[in-house]
């Protein structure tokens, strides 16, 4: 049997996923595999860099579950520092530059996975590229944010600013606050985490002020202001305010990598993302998959597909996609848009839609909110939670859910998720059988008090 080659192009979760996953279906004597990454490191835990950062997690290699050299010893020409500029669909190869040689050189493929994940969102303003303007997204982006705090705490910088609170911005201002920083999150909405509806938002921004994070909403940031060395100094907005920094985090979102798949005429969908079948492959390609924060990927919910980078996709992509590679079979089927994160003691989780999604999506809908905690109510610690809830008007179909409180709070969002892939009501969901003992949850868990109370609402609402 003569060998084929498989060229994977990027190096993190799905790319190395995908490349793993083949390689224990077929040896290297049925398939060659050459991995192209353009950064330093390979399969690592880009959601674990705020906590590096933060310092509760002791040192960057930890964040790394393969390095290159162990991936080259199970048999996968792997390529740091080289990065692919050039699909050549027609001639079934691709072109790699050496980023420090500068020499390129064209490679031919059998079968191509694209993971060329996504990158942090960079307005266009003035400043923006200055030094001390940092995007986080990959290990390297990491390394090069602690490079710049270690300068800037050399010389006596303490000023933060994160523009963007998303998860990330949310993430790395409670990192950059166990640091010591005078930290200010600057964002566009009414409240932080976007994520959420705004009334679940509101607890979040109560919170971030708690713990000494100053939260400015409604702010539209104009340029980065710089000093004689190019540095940045400030950030301006366009209220005409300026809040000093000597370091700047971009925590604006993400958005799929994929101009060289546009550049090749490749599928793409609404948010820039490439299109895929349920087995990864891209649509109308039989020899390409795609995989990981680059692509989009069907919300089981809202019926479309959407952009949606987390690891935990990722890796799953790269399993399905060396399957396929590998001569077996899988499929991904979609998501139904889980996430958690937290800010100091406060855990934020959600799932499904958000009433902004379900108006989009032309539902009809009711909410349901309620508070509780997370144990019995006299067992020592417990905490405050909310629960938001919203079904369908006619069905009681759970539609999403969304939680903010205390320890123990948002890892009930996976009986949620459970109950959104399964199509259940809120009817149903009343009588689930969970687990319950004073430590974990007050006798009636709060996700049964919130679908209580969805039930009433559906009932009142009538057809």
């Amino acid at each position: 049997m003569a060998t084929e080659r498989l060229v994977v192009v990027g190096g993190d979760a799905a790319g190395m996923s995908a490349a793993s996953q083949a390689r224990r279906l077929k040896g290297p004597a049925e398939l060659e595999i050459v991995a192209f990454e353009r950064g330093h490191f390979t399969s690592y835990s880009a959601c674990g860099i705020p906590y590096w950062v933060g310092g509760r997690v002791a040192g960057r290699d930890e964040l790394i579950a393969r390095t290159p050299e162990e991936h080259r010893a199970r048999g996968i020409d792997l390529r740091t520092r080289t990065e692919v500029v050039e699909l050549d669909l027609p001639g079934s190869r691709v072109r790699a530059r050496d980023l420090d040689s500068g020499s390129e050189s064209w490679t031919a493929y059998d079968k191509l996975v694209l993971a060329t994940g996504a990158r942090p969102v960079r307005p266009r303003l003035p400043g923006i590229g200055a030094h001390g303007v940092h995007g986080i997204q990959t290990l390297d982006d990491g390394q090069r944010l602690m490079d710049s705090l270690e300068r800037t705490e050399g010389a006596g910088g303490r000023r933060a600013v994160v523009v963007g609170a998303g998860y990330i911005g949310v993430e790395m201002a409670e990192a950059l606050v166990g640091r010591g920083f005078e930290v200010t999150v600057l964002h566009r909405g009414a409240q932080p985490m976007a994520t959420l509806d705004p009334d679940m938002g509101g607890l979040v921004h109560t919170a971030m002020n708690r713990m000494g994070i100053r939260t400015v909403s409604r702010a539209e940031v104009t340029k980065i202001l710089t000093d004689e060395q190019g540095r940045a100094r400030a950030v301006a907005t366009a209220a005409g305010e300026e809040y000093e920094a000597d370091v700047v985090v971009l925590g604006i979102g993400v958005e799929p990598r994929t101009a060289l798949a546009r550049a090749a005429g490749l599928p793409l969908g609404p948010s820039g993302g490439i299109l895929t079948d349920l087995s990864m492959r891209v649509r109308g390609h039989e020899n390409i998959w795609s995989g990981g924060d680059c692509v989009e990927v069907l919300d089981l919910i809202a019926g479309r597909t959407r952009h949606i980078p987390l690891g935990t996709h990722a890796n799953k992509h790269g399993q399905v996609i060396g399957s396929g590679v590998g001569g077996g079979y899988a499929t991904f089927p979609g998501v139904v848009g889980t996430a958690v994160s937290k800010v100091c003691d406060l855990e934020i989780a959600r799932t499904g839609l958000r009433e902004r999604d379900a108006l989009e999506a032309g539902l009809r809908f009711v909410t349901a909110t309620i508070t509780s905690t997370t144990t019995a109510g006299y067992y020592p610690g417990a905490a405050e939670m909310t629960v938001k809830m919203l079904a369908e008007r006619r069905t009681g179909r759970l539609l999403g859910v969304q939680i903010v409180g205390g320890a123990g709070s948002a890892k009930r969002v996976d009986i949620a998720a459970v109950a959104l892939t399964a199509g259940m009501t809120v009817d149903q969901m009343v009588t689930l059988d969970l687990g319950y003992a004073p430590p974990f949850s007050p006798v009636w868990d709060p996700i049964l008090v919130a679908a209580r109370k969805a039930v009433s609402a559906v009932r009142s609402a009538g057809v």
